[in-house]
């Protein structure tokens, strides 16, 4: 059984002498690679327990173990352990990357194994699943945390246990008795890993394309054929086994999304007694060579006649995935937001250190930190880092809500606002991963472009992020033609007359404020303006509706970021100092005066509708001459 006190004070027992422990302090810094690595459990901390109200989650039945202490001493453990254990294989897993042997199986980078191993010992995949299955019965909110820890300490590696728990989420839901007893201790506990098979080379975004067949057999088994690309930890060397979620087609199935069903393909067959018995029919005839996150192996799969066992029954297999999807969508965009943060720890390491020219009023050579686009880099990545950890942990938050309130009403509102929110994060944070890693490669000038500095390796593993699990386009089409009509656009609205609330409190605080108020209620205009042009517009002109969904999905983002930086900025007021507390205003000032504008600039192009996305054929945009004109 799970253990909250072996996490909390008897893990790092076994890894570093009793001596170290007490010598750590909150935000030390710790080598990740040619990486600096600072745990951000302070601002966690500070999120937790003055933004958004953790004791209230803690307080819903099922979670009244959770009381923030606890929590902060697990997540201060959790840190510990991300840094000392996980975040040295960061770079090994960049360099060597995954390899596929010539006897078909793959082996993982330099340390991954072991790595591996000491996090399922210590437990920290279970943190947030049910008890009844081995794990810890915490909040999604602290697995949340604990996985963003995880990713910034090696994005590469965090990606094996959050599969994992995307398949566990997808049998809790829709599994059988008899298959959650057989699979779900083991998956829970990290011995077994887990993967989603939906992509083939034909069906990508388009799901309802796949040909990967499922035909009954007399036992009630189905034997899955075809073939499977980009599954992420698709094989591996970290567990002894692994259970494939893989979503096919049965013979007279309806055409499309419709009819897709999906298996549980596991790599080794189970004997009676629970053994692992002969290898099943499902193979890695590749691993991909890929831009970044080199140590996660992104295999080509393919099913020979292999040994599946549906999951609920035929033709829902959309809505099982959908399950694993919007699970998985929040913690995508958490990578965003964990990368991010370790490029700008390094980003900042550099600009401390690096002297070139002199400031202005300095007599000799200057740290590039003293000059200002240098700072705007800087601060445009602090900023949008807390607002992007802000936005994550509020949807985590509004997901305990929906399974743990008491009150019907309560949890249906709370899986509204997940629902909204969710494309916002996923898109935002990755999104912007892409931009502030960027900005990250930037301080460092040329040495940015060399690779043994590191900074490449962060844009290189973050960009796969607005990718996978639903493109970011894909995000704002589900924003605008799923969540937004919700109750005919009711629950969007509401959404941001709650945001609105702040605005007394604003007011109340003096003039310091007086900015972030006035950038805060013009932004929110301009959200329920495009959201009232979305609704308007979108049962009669469907397609002017996607043409402005992405730059109305950043909206979205920017003035959300806008509110809880706000409502950070106010909950610092009066505590006693530790850094934390201090920097919440200015922060916020500089959101709402530098970043947060950005929303009113995309309100022409979110409300601008298609003709000008149309306006050229596509032999157009492929000509810059027309044939037969002269130049």
């Amino acid at each position: 059984m799970w253990d909250a006190a072996k996490l909390a004070s008897g893990l790092m027992t076994r890894i570093v002498e009793p001596a170290e422990i007490t010598a750590r302090r909150r935000n030390r810094s710790y080598a990740a690679g040619m990486s600096a690595f600072r745990l951000p459990t302070a601002d966690i901390a500070f999120i937790l327990e003055h933004v958004l109200d953790y004791d209230a989650v803690a307080q819903l039945p099922g979670y009244e173990h959770a009381d923030l202490e606890t929590v902060s001493e697990i997540l201060d453990e959790a840190g510990n352990f991300m840094a000392e254990v996980v975040a040295p294989t960061n770079r090994a897993g960049d360099l060597e990357g995954a390899r596929l042997n010539p006897d078909g199986t793959v082996s993982t980078a330099t340390g991954f194994k072991e790595a591996y191993a000491a996090y399922v010992d210590a437990g920290w995949g279970s943190v947030p699943l049910p008890e009844k299955f081995g794990g810890g019965g915490f909040p999604r909110t602290v697995g949340l945390v604990i996985q963003e820890l995880m990713t910034t300490a090696n994005m590469a590696f965090a990606l094996a246990p959050l599969l994992t728990q995307g398949a566990i989420e997808a049998l809790l839901h829709y599994g059988s008795d008899e298959q959650k007893q057989q699979w779900l201790p083991k998956m829970v506990s990290g011995e077994w890993a887990g993967t989603m098979n939906l992509t083939e080379p034909h069906a990508g975004s388009d799901v309802g394309a796949l040909t990967t067949k499922a035909v009954k057999r007399a036992d009630g088994s189905y034997g899955i054929t075809g073939q499977k690309i980009f599954i992420t930890f698709g094989d591996h060397d970290l567990s002894e086994q692994i259970v494939h979620l893989v979503l096919a087609r049965t013979p007279d199935a309806p055409a499309g999304t419709k009819g897709i069903s999906i298996f549980i393909v596991p790599k080794f067959l189970m004997n009676d007694d629970g053994s692992l018995g002969e290898r099943n029919g499902v193979h890695t005839v590749g691993v991909e060579h890929k831009m970044g996150i080199h140590g996660s192996p992104t295999c080509v799969l393919s099913y020979e006649d292999a040994t599946g066992y549906l999951v609920g029954e035929e033709n829902i297999g959309m809505r099982i995935m959908f399950v694993m999807m919007n699970s998985a969508r929040l913690s995508v965009g958490m990578q965003g937001l964990a990368v991010s943060e370790l490029a700008y720890q390094q980003s900042l390491d550099y600009a401390r250190e690096r002297s070139q020219g002199r400031a202005i009023g300095a007599t000799q050579d200057s740290p590039i930190i003293d000059f200002p686009d240098v700072r705007r880099m800087l601060m445009t990545q602090k900023a949008y880092i807390a607002a992007m950890r802000r936005m994550m942990l509020l949807t985590a938050t509004y997901t305990d809500v929906s399974t743990h309130h008491p009150d019907a009403a309560v949890r249906t509102r709370a899986n509204e606002i997940v629902g909204l929110l969710t494309p916002v994060c996923k898109s935002f944070g990755t999104d912007l991963g892409n931009e502030l890693t960027s900005l990250a490669l930037q301080i460092h000038g040329g040495m940015g472009f060399i690779e043994e500095t590191g900074a490449a390796q962060h844009y290189r593993d973050v960009r796969i992020a607005a990718i996978y699990e639903g493109t970011n386009g894909i995000q704002a089409a589900d924003l605008v033609g799923r969540k937004l009509p919700v109750r005919d656009g009711a629950s969007a609205l509401e959404f941001i007359a709650t945001m609105r609330e702040l605005d007394s409190e604003l007011a109340a605080a003096g003039d310091e404020f007086a900015s972030i108020r006035t950038q805060l209620n013009a932004q929110l205009d301009t959200l329920e303006q495009t959201t009232m042009w979305m609704l308007r517009t979108g049962a009669t002109e469907p397609n002017a509706v996607l043409s402005g969904s992405t730059p109305y999905q950043r909206i979205w983002g920017l003035v959300l970021g806008g509110w809880l930086m706000a409502k950070s900025a106010l909950a610092a007021r009066g505590l006693d100092d530790d850094g934390i507390a201090e920097s919440q205003l200015p922060l916020a000032r500089f959101y709402a005066e530098q970043l947060l504008p950005q929303a009113g600039g995309l309100a022409g192009a979110a409300t601008a509708g298609s003709r000008d996305l149309f306006a050229l054929d596509a032999d157009a945009l492929g000509d810059v001459v027309r044939r037969g004109a002269r130049v």
